[in-house]
């Protein structure tokens, strides 16, 4: 008998059953990994309303930019606006209220999801067109889909709850969520709202106000005592309604970008970023709203309440 080969051949079986052992292994991780892949895309763009049609309960923004951002090895991610190659993007609104709020050639960035338009979670009213000066006044859907901050220093933290009775697979509806209006790392003010409810925030006494509306929601359903272990599935999305009227005189910065010294004076209201969310310099084609018009951002409020009335009948 040739021992020698006989030893050849067990370590040829021995390492055709490693090979197979590690493929058994990542087909077993890859069974339970999977279904995390079951998150959908979001996609967020800004530039401008080019047309809404409520009859259709969609909205349109033409040539939109698409916001993304890249991760160094060394350095802070980097997120910039790129154009896309769609001329227009249409989607459905997440709320009715997007009617009163937008009218077209309004500045606006949105965020839809499973790709590119088809269905909107969230549509925000820009403010501000210079690289890290471009703020939000109004959200209707997902506040958390919106990367740009909002205006006046202000934050948002929004998390829901689930109704356990209520539920399918990874998500379940929102009986409530807690709403807290921050800025910076401050909390100001924080509230428990069921749906149809509201929370108005003007504790500064300089005549701004955050205004927050819980629509309706989804929430994750893990907290729930019949959830399964390691279960997953699209993320959930919830519908809010958010104005904000900035403090009296807030005007933009006087700042000319990429050419600014130091012996040259900025002018006007300086604001801090949000901590929640980092925009970063970008080149907008969108219409810059006059800081005179500002006050009016108001109205929007009475708008949206109206059709929490008109609801309730």
């Amino acid at each position: 008998m040739n021992i020698t080969g006989l030893k050849v051949s067990r370590k040829q079986q021995m390492s055709r059953f490693s090979s197979f052992s590690v493929i058994g292994v990542l087909m077993l991780l890859c069974l339970f990994i999977g279904p995390a892949s079951a998150i959908l895309q979001e996609v967020t763009v800004k530039s401008t309303v080019s047309t809404i049609n409520p009859a259709k309960n969609s909205l349109t923004i033409g040539f939109p930019l698409q916001y993304g951002c890249s991760y160094p090895a060394s350095g802070p991610q980097v997120c910039t606006w790129t154009p896309m190659t769609d001329s227009s993007l249409s989607g459905t609104v997440p709320d009715q209220a997007a009617f009163i709020l937008f009218k077209a050639g309004d500045p606006i960035v949105g965020t839809s999801i499973g790709g590119a338009g088809g269905s909107w979670i969230a549509l925000a009213k820009l403010y501000g067109t210079r690289p890290n000066e471009e703020f939000i006044t109004d959200i209707v859907g997902e506040p958390s889909a919106i990367p740009t901050p909002l205006i006046g220093d202000y934050a948002l933290k929004v998390t829901t709850s689930p109704d356990c009775t209520q539920c399918s697979g990874a998500t379940c509806t929102a009986k409530s969520s807690d709403v807290a209006v921050m800025s910076g790392i401050q909390t100001l003010s924080e509230k428990v709202l069921l749906p149809g409810q509201n929370m108005v925030y003007n504790g500064r006494n300089d005549g701004s106000s955050v205004s927050v509306t819980f629509v309706k929601g989804e929430a994750v359903s893990g907290a729930c005592p019949q959830a399964q272990p390691g279960i997953s599935g699209v993320q959930p999305v919830s519908v809010y309604l958010v104005t904000i009227v900035p403090p009296i005189g807030y005007t933009q910065n006087n700042i000319r970008t990429a050419t600014t010294t130091s012996n040259e004076v900025q002018t006007s209201t300086t604001m801090a970023t949000p901590v929640l969310v980092t925009p970063q310099a970008s080149a907008t084609p969108v219409t810059t709203p006059k800081a005179a018009s500002l006050p009016f951002l108001a109205l929007s409020a009475f708008g949206i309440s109206g059709i929490l009335l008109m609801r309730k009948k």
